[in-house]
């Protein structure tokens, strides 16, 4: 194949439960079913033709239309846990056979001492939080002192967040860097994740687009540095730079929204190079997963559905799309963490066939195994393809 492959994580879009979901507290998550039929429906007639409302033994099948667009199926996470880095790195082709250490009841007091003593000021908070409930609980003395708040979640996350119109986003990003070194051993820790804010006009505490992720390094090689090492372009839309510490990426591009991430994924399949696009669209998760928002959800799937066709119509003829998630985060359950879920996969391009039932993938890895084989790259991690049943080469 000469061309691209352009696949985008629409970041905790599940499509139901997967068989061990109560084991991780999710029995009965369903994160697109719930948001439909809580919305009452949602205008989303490019992903439908594509085959959406066909994949198999979801909550969702009414939606089914006659003749899909696209190949359609869903994907079981191997690996162990529900976070974004065993998520990417899965679809990617690896697997994660011991998941990620997390903190319930806050990091160790001797880690923090540890740490209050490198940056050389104390710190608030650390516990398990909602980002946008702990800037307001502890924001007032956050702002008069400068100690920064720190947080995690059932995720493997240290969290921090800083005024950033006060302190400066620079300050924010040393305070995450000293703690990437520092959370390894026992300390181990999948990401560090900078969370700045600002005072807007109206005088709320708002949550900028300059956070990053600063996660571990793949402990082996990806879909993204098989692509590389063959030559061709890995195109990093979003936060994916992030989630693989720049392993295997050779561009990285910033977005500031869902929207600027599709503007930016269509700029990127214009421009004249063989590779793989990997774009991750984080607001689905970030600002209505976990802030338990379906109205939200929905309107921004819905966004999401209006900008599919911008990307479609830059595409060459030997161009293929596919779409899926990386976890759940059904904002009808209790909580504010991901959910363990079914991915949705769909794969569309000019060659490709069309109305094809690609089953249930037992990994996620068979997205990364595929990609790689529709650029003949050689691949070495977990998966099997599913190119032979979506392309007649």
């Amino acid at each position: 194949m000469s061309g691209k492959v352009i696949l985008i994580v629409t970041d905790s879009l599940g499509v139901g439960a997967m068989p061990d979901a109560a084991q991780y507290g999710d029995a009965g998550a369903d994160t697109f079913g719930h948001i439909w039929r809580h919305c009452g429906g949602l205008e989303i007639p490019n992903l439908l033709r594509l085959g959406w409302g066909n994949i198999d033994g979801t909550s969702f099948t009414d939606l089914a239309v006659a003749a899909p667009e696209g190949c359609f199926g869903k994907a079981a996470e191997l690996s162990r846990g529900k976070d974004t880095t065993t998520g990417h790195w899965e679809i990617a082709g690896l697997r994660t056979e011991v998941p990620f250490k997390t903190y319930p009841n806050g990091f160790p007091q001797e880690f923090m001492d540890a740490y209050q003593k490198a940056i050389g000021i104390e710190c608030l908070g650390n516990y398990p939080a909602s980002g946008t409930e702990i800037i307001e609980v502890l924001g007032d003395e956050h702002e008069a002192t400068g100690k920064p708040i720190v947080y995690t979640s059932a995720d493997s996350v240290f969290q921090i967040a800083v005024n950033v119109d006060k302190f400066g986003l620079d300050t924010l990003y040393h305070y995450c860097e000293v703690a990437r070194k520092m959370l390894v051993g026992d300390w181990a820790c999948g990401r560090v994740i900078a969370r700045p804010y600002i005072i807007n006009a109206e005088g709320k505490r708002e949550r900028t687009s300059d956070r990053k992720d600063y996660s571990v390094t793949p402990p082996a090689d990806t879909t993204l540095d098989m692509v590389k090492q063959a030559g061709k372009t890995v195109y990093a839309i979003g936060k994916i730079s992030d989630i693989f510490n720049g392993k295997g990426v050779t561009e990285a591009v910033h977005i500031t929204s869902n929207a600027d991430g599709m503007v930016k994924t269509a700029e990127a399949v214009k421009k004249d190079f063989d590779g793989f696009i990997f774009t991750n669209l984080v607001d689905f998760d970030a600002k209505y997963g976990h802030r338990r928002n379906p109205e939200g959800y929905g309107r921004c799937i819905e966004e999401f559905d209006r900008q599919l066709p911008d990307v479609m119509a830059a595409m060459g003829e030997d161009d293929v799309l596919m779409i899926c998630a990386d976890h759940g985060n059904d904002p009808t359950a209790p909580g504010t963490d991901h959910t363990r879920e079914y991915v949705p996969l769909i794969v569309w391009g000019k060659s490709c066939k069309q109305g094809v039932d690609l089953g249930v993938r037992k990994t996620f890895g068979d997205i990364g195994t595929t990609i790689c084989e529709l650029l003949r790259v050689p691949f070495t991690g977990v998966g099997t393809s599913f190119k032979k049943q979506i392309v007649g080469w």
